[in-house]
């Protein structure tokens, strides 16, 4: 639903000539990727785009989406496995019509194994992965994270894989396949939490707001609301421990060490919500900026769209439908000194 979309937006929004393949009207089941078109997230997943309708169980469809992979550079998918097989565009197949071809595939589990065949949703993947099992407050039972993260990051991957494929085919000639799974994905963004699995044998929990293993990180009471400080180490925690007024925490025996914070954490933040409480927001983060220690404010979408730096870095970008109004996008990350990406095309309408 969204993987696929997600890793052909990487490559469109850099200019990459792209056509979605739709489902002519007549044979669709329910809404598509984004939900309804005029959705604001199938607006945002599907700039850039061209469209075509094409029956691909039909042997006129087949005939004319195998006319496009003669000439294409990458076919990205996000079917079950096994609905290439049946159509008859799995990677041998596309292969056959032209070498050059990469095939980017991204499913539910993996193209192979015993989960093979399930069907996919990101959080059945998040709860797989072990996400939702590390996210919460401590005992609060599974919690999901509220963007779709296995979705996302396997489309980003895949996309990262295709561009790793281009670049080995102007050494071999030859295209190749790539894949990957929203439970593939899901893993790999434990990071450190699957490396302590891995190499400790330790079975991270629910941490709430705190940091798993760098204490005091946390979300802090202020006089009018809450702020992030991160004082990871000991010379961040001493630094910390000053911009409070507070140095007898540095040599008070519970909070001497970094593993001491750690066990004490509930006490140590209660000391420190003590003092932050008697500030507004915007002086600590004025204070601990001008000391040092990584802070921050804790932002609703709209607060963050309207923050100075986030206005600054421009990732939010206009782009001008064909009636000639404004319609505003979460632009690319990511910058290159030479080659930017840019939103050049509203979301087409089927089969423009």
């Amino acid at each position: 639903v969204r993987s696929g979309p997600t890793c052909v937006r990487q490559l469109a929004d850099w200019g990459a000539n792209v056509i979605k393949i739709e489902t002519p009207p007549h044979l669709e089941k329910g809404e598509g990727p984004g939900g309804p078109r005029s959705n604001a997230d199938f607006q945002n997943l599907h700039r850039n785009k061209r469209s075509i309708t094409l029956d691909l169980k039909s042997p006129q469809g087949l005939a004319a989406f195998k006319r496009m992979v003669e000439k294409a550079d990458v076919v990205v998918e996000n079917f079950r496995p096994d609905v290439k097989d049946r159509l008859g565009i799995d990677y041998e197949s596309l292969k056959k019509i032209n070498k050059r071809i990469v095939l980017g595939s991204i499913s539910g589990f993996g193209q192979d194994g015993p989960y093979r065949d399930r069907p996919g949703f990101d959080q059945i993947a998040q709860g797989m992965g072990g996400l939702m099992s590390i996210t919460g407050l401590p005992g609060q039972g599974p919690v999901r994270v509220g963007i779709p993260i296995a979705d996302l990051s396997a489309g980003l991957f895949c996309a990262l894989g295709i561009m790793v494929a281009l670049l080995e085919r102007e050494v071999s000639g030859e295209g190749q396949w790539v894949n990957t799974s929203l439970l593939q994905a899901q893993i790999f963004m434990l990071d450190f939490q699957a490396a302590r699995w891995l190499q400790m044998h330790e079975v991270a929990k629910q941490a709430g707001n705190n940091h798993p293993t760098s204490i005091p990180t946390g979300v802090f009471k202020t006089k009018d609301g809450h702020i992030n400080i991160a004082s990871t180490g000991q010379v961040m925690w001493e630094r910390l421990c000053n911009a409070l007024q507070a140095p007898e925490l540095i040599k008070h025996p519970d909070y001497t060490t970094g593993a001491l914070r750690s066990k004490n954490r509930d006490a140590l933040n209660a000391e420190i919500d003590k003092r932050t409480e008697h500030k507004t927001s915007a002086e600590w983060i004025d204070i601990f900026n001008k000391i040092g220690v990584p802070c921050g404010p804790i932002y609703a979408i709209d607060e963050m769209f309207a923050d100075e730096q986030v206005t600054h870095v421009g990732i939010a970008q206009a782009a001008k439908r064909p009636d000639g109004s404004e319609q505003v996008f979460v632009g690319q990350p990511v910058k290159l000194s030479r080659t930017p990406s840019k939103i050049v095309a509203t979301p087409p309408a089927q089969g423009q």
